[in-house]
């Protein structure tokens, strides 16, 4: 066969190859799609009551919230300085029985830890010999007084018996307050017991039995706070300064409740900007009477502007992005999806403001949009 009937040939079937397909393709689009879905040949899916793809999507409805002034920005969960208190032992000593366990509740005054310390048995024995001695210069002052009087010494006498009494008062004085400090009259016996300053929890110990503990240690032995009261504290740049006052309300988002907002509240912003970083210090007052936060706990924080200016929140997992369009996809009635243009205001780092093209109320598939836009585009 010559060269040129096999280039003819090949030819040939490479037409028949691209017009077979090209019917293929043409054929009813009611052959190819599923049996419980219909499409028009708009932005709208119809899909049939129990339909297998609807147990796919999660299908929320919309909610107003304050848009944030900016994006989130890093922080921690802190302790309520105000409402804590870090116990350290007054006087040195050892370890021998705890009076309250880790995590419960204590009341002002119950007994943290019984300490045997040598400090506070010679406190105890220096206030007794300090009375003791005031006891017997108060005598001789008495005596010195009756025999001037009687002219049997001399005034210089009466003197130094009055400056001995001074002296012992003084003594006495100073073993009375070293008592004071160390709670003494709460105390029974020659153990010291270390005792709550306020009410609240104990959630934290740093002693063990048997350890020996001093007054001078830079690590308290144990911390009671209010675990219902926590601080956010994060830190601002110079030049987001102006987006945040005193009295302002924000938003928490923490890992361990992905799908959950605290909110709270700025009480405090620093005064001053750190030399180094050039940032300033900021913190927000929490309610957390049901206990979700814990001290330290990495968050992000999102400052919100005045809640009268609020916008159309939707999760970042619900919009489709065309272009520079925005799209999510609305129920309008069950089983009825259709994609709408959104006008996104502010985009956040899980949730974006809605400016224009959503109302409160309005059902969205917050999960399974993408696969919803790919099924639309194959139908188109």
């Amino acid at each position: 066969m010559k060269p040129q009937h096999v280039a003819l040939m090949i030819v040939g079937i490479a037409l028949c190859a691209y017009f077979g397909f090209r019917v293929l393709a043409a054929a009813p689009a009611e052959l190819a799609a599923p049996a419980n879905k219909t499409t028009a040949p708009t932005d709208t899916l119809h899909y049939a009551p129990g339909a297998e793809q609807l147990s796919f999507l999660d299908i929320q409805p919309v909610q107003l919230r304050a848009q944030p002034v900016m994006d989130s920005l890093p922080g921690k969960i802190a302790f309520d300085e105000d409402h804590t208190v870090r116990v350290f032992a007054p006087v040195s000593g050892r370890v021998v029985a705890f009076g309250a366990t880790l995590g419960s509740a204590v009341k002002s005054g119950d007994v943290l830890a019984w300490l045997v310390s040598p400090e506070f048995a010679q406190a105890l024995a220096d206030s007794r010999k300090a009375n003791s001695d005031l006891a017997l210069k108060r005598k001789a002052a008495e005596r010195a007084s009756a025999l001037v009087k009687a002219g049997v010494v001399a005034q210089k006498d009466l003197e130094g018996a009055h400056a001995d009494f001074e002296q012992a008062q003084a003594e006495a004085s100073r073993a009375e307050q070293r008592l004071r400090q160390l709670d003494a009259s709460k105390q029974s016996g020659d153990r010291y017991a270390l005792r709550a300053p306020i009410d609240g929890m104990l959630v934290d110990r740093s002693i063990n039995p048997g350890m020996e503990v001093r007054p001078d240690a830079t690590t308290p032995l144990f911390i009671i706070t209010d675990p219902a009261k926590l601080w956010a504290s994060f830190e601002l740049s110079e030049r987001e300064l102006g987006k945040v006052r005193i009295g302002q309300p924000i938003d928490i988002e923490v890992d361990a409740y992905p799908a959950q907002r605290f909110h709270a509240r700025i009480f405090f912003v620093g005064a001053a900007l750190d030399p180094l970083t050039r940032r300033v210090l900021v913190r927000a007052a929490i309610d957390n009477s049901d206990g979700s936060l814990r001290p330290e706990m990495f968050a992000r924080i999102s400052p919100l502007v005045d809640n009268d200016q609020q916008l159309v929140a939707v999760p970042n997992t619900a919009l489709i992005t065309i272009g520079i369009h925005h799209y999510v996809f609305v129920e309008e009635t069950p089983g009825t999806l259709k994609r709408r243009e959104l006008q996104v205001r502010f985009a956040g780092h899980e949730i974006s403001y809605i400016g224009d093209g959503l109302k409160a109320g309005e059902r969205i598939v917050t999960r399974g949009a993408v696969l919803l836009n790919a099924e639309l585009g194959e139908a188109g």
